[in-house]
């Protein structure tokens, strides 16, 4: 497996989506890129075709959107658009669409592109996000392959990808979030519908949580889902506002947390990953991006000393691990 070769997908053209002083603006994405190793291949970002986003996105939204992407202005009341959104947008999606086919190549591949995408519902533009990225890149492999994960461990729920995918049985969703925060969805009852139901995994964490609770959520819950699902393919929501500097966080991860998160991913299921960024807007964004790439190329992230998890996390476990219990069986395919 090619897995040690690592791609990013990213352009000037991810800059052009903007709005000065609001808080997702183009300067966190150079500092993203900053992370980026020198030896990493560069691929060019593409656009995402329309039936890419109408598997996802309601087609009179899509309208709606690219109808709107002609002035300055906010949509709600924390997410604006200008006049190069929706092909910016286009471009976000494609490129996660890209990075997904990598993957499925054998080489692990991070989208790095904006805006985010994770709280994009089927209807409505969300949290920054337009289009759902790691959604409309899981429905494009969908029509090749049987089974597609998406692991999303940033700091806020990923409230649009779980309500694309809550009743299918072909995509397990697992969500790390901080508990009661935006967008206040991601409870640990919410665990699917129909025949999705327990293909839907949210751990949300008490504030101030650190490394060794997340590691307790991946290797305990997390990991062993993955396992049992045997995807196909492996895409991850990679907000890195859980950092211990993010000045929308309460957490406590530092850079190389997201590097041991990574390789537990990798060795839970022996695949390339496709990663997206999602969120992340605290000064050690492009150290958490190097270390990811550090894990992503082969190398230890190695161990080091972090308070235990707390008993809340814990809990956490044992409530996911009793609601969750009777899928064992159900998350193996056939």
């Amino acid at each position: 497996m090619g897995s040690m070769t690592c791609g990013v997908v990213t352009g000037k053209v991810f800059c052009h989506h903007h709005l000065e002083g609001h808080p997702e603006n183009r300067d966190r994405l150079r500092l993203a890129l900053s992370g980026v190793p020198g030896a990493a291949r560069r691929l060019a970002p593409v656009k995402a075709a329309p039936v890419d986003l109408e598997r996802v996105h309601r087609r009179e939204y899509l309208a709606w959107l690219q109808g709107i992407s002609t002035g300055e202005c906010y949509i709600d009341f924390n997410t604006y658009i200008c006049p190069d959104s929706f092909e910016v947008a286009l471009y976000a999606s494609g490129s996660s669409i890209l990075a997904a086919e990598e993957a499925l190549d054998g080489r692990n591949c991070f989208a790095l592109v904006r805006p985010p995408g994770h709280h994009a519902e089927p209807g409505r533009a969300r949290g920054y996000c337009l289009l759902n990225n790691v959604a409309i890149a899981a429905a494009h492999a969908l029509e090749s392959v049987d089974r597609v994960a998406i692991v999303d461990w940033d700091l806020h729920h990923g409230n649009g990808t779980q309500e694309i995918f809550y009743a299918s049985d072909r995509v397990l969703f697992c969500s790390i979030h901080q508990a009661e925060g935006f967008p206040g969805s991601g409870g640990a009852g919410e665990t699917g519908t129909g025949a999705g139901r327990g293909y839907t995994l949210n751990a949300p964490l008490a504030p101030g949580c650190g490394i060794a609770d997340y590691r307790l959520v991946f290797g305990e819950v997390f990991c062993p889902a993955l396992e049992r699902f045997r995807p196909d393919l492996l895409i991850v929501s990679a907000g890195q506002d859980a950092l211990c500097d993010d000045p929308k966080a309460v957490m406590r991860l530092d850079p190389g947390g997201y590097g041991i998160l990574t390789r537990m991913l990798m060795e839970a299921t022996d695949l390339p990953l496709a990663l997206a960024l999602e969120g992340g807007y605290g000064p050690s964004l492009g150290r958490a991006i190097a270390a990811i790439f550090r894990a992503l190329g082969g190398r230890d992230p190695g161990e080091y000393s972090a308070p235990p998890p707390g008993r809340s996390t814990e809990d956490l476990v044992r409530i996911l691990k009793k609601v969750h219990g009777w899928q064992e069986k159900s998350l193996s395919p056939p």
